[in-house]
């Protein structure tokens, strides 16, 4: 069954992410927790900087020491030496870095968030990730009393600047809603899609359908500039129509331009389309248009353009 989760009582119904926010403003006080962020990527440096700012006490932890530093001066928030260290104590504890290896870099041995978090917290893992690897850490926390969901974001960086992330989620009912007022410091919607798994599988979803708007738009923006087409006129009179998509609107344009200095980078993309081919695989499916895009990045990448927009699709039209 789908849930829609804003916060406990008030929010189940029909209250909107910023009437939560606003309820929850009200009573901070009484809310406040002590939480870790594991991770300060271009994600989770503002991520983290917005549950600060929220109120709560948060203590973070990056592989960059200086990175952490930077954090806790320009946000008045703590940082720990290890992430057992950020995690003693929190009532919740956020991971947002790269891939599974990395989750599990941070999150098991001498010095991983288990080390250190107490028994009772809940731990939400807000990296991209297969839906295999959620499992397997919600079965290892809960072997230590902790529980665990699996919550990864959609918005890119600036969602994230703008506190503006929508939230996937699986995990139990009860531990969604205790931690569904806490992740509105960072996500306009938060939304339980079922079980454990079930946030990683619909963001396998939402990836394929990004990527499958993107390469229509390069493919579209091809016969649009052979053709002499004037480009803003082009995007305008298609967002009125039933192409109209957030990619067409926001990056149509830059595309057209041959501008890729912002934005989610190709390598990520790439490794989420990956996630999104072996989640296929043991279904026993064919994504065939998934494949093809997978396989157009793995030639930029090569190429030297992993850190480029992912609509760098287009170059590989051109090339």
């Amino acid at each position: 069954m789908r849930h829609i989760v804003a916060a406990r009582a008030p929010c189940y119904s029909r209250w909107s992410m910023g009437s939560c926010r606003r309820y929850y403003s009200f009573i901070k006080r009484s809310q406040t927790m002590k939480l870790a962020f594991i991770g300060l990527g271009v994600m989770g440096f503002p991520m983290a900087g917005h549950l600060q700012q929220a109120g709560h006490q948060v203590c973070v932890y990056n592989r960059s020491s200086a990175k952490a530093a930077d954090w806790a001066a320009r946000f008045g928030g703590t940082s720990g030496a290890t992430p057992a260290q950020a995690a003693q104590g929190a009532d919740m504890v956020m991971v947002c870095v790269g891939n599974d290896d990395d989750v599990r870099s941070v999150i098991y041995g001498d010095e991983g968030v288990l080390a250190g978090i107490k028994e009772g917290a809940l731990l939400i893992d807000h990296t991209t990730t297969s839906a295999r690897l959620a499992e397997e850490l919600a079965d290892a926390a809960g072997k230590q009393g902790v529980r665990f969901i699996d919550a990864p974001v959609s918005g890119g960086q600036l969602g994230a600047e703008n506190g503006a992330l929508t939230i996937m989620i699986g995990g139990h009912e009860a531990d969604v809603a205790e931690a569904a007022p806490v992740l509105a410091a960072y996500g306009k919607k938060v939304t339980r899609l079922g079980p454990v798994g079930a946030g990683q599988r619909c963001k396998m979803v939402n990836q394929i359908c990004v990527i499958g708007a993107v390469q229509g738009i390069a493919e579209g923006l091809m016969i649009a500039q052979k053709a002499g087409l004037d480009i803003p006129t082009l995007i305008d009179v298609l967002a009125g129509g039933a192409a109209q998509s957030w990619q067409l609107e926001n990056r149509a344009q830059t595309m057209a331009d041959d501008k890729f200095d912002f934005g989610f980078a190709a390598q990520w993309m790439h490794k989420d389309l990956g996630i999104c081919l072996d989640e296929a695989a043991q279904q026993g499916l064919k994504l065939p248009l998934t494949e093809h895009v997978h396989q157009v990045y793995e030639r930029l990448l090569e190429q030297g353009m992993g850190r480029c927009d992912s609509t760098v699709v287009i170059r590989d039209l051109k090339s």
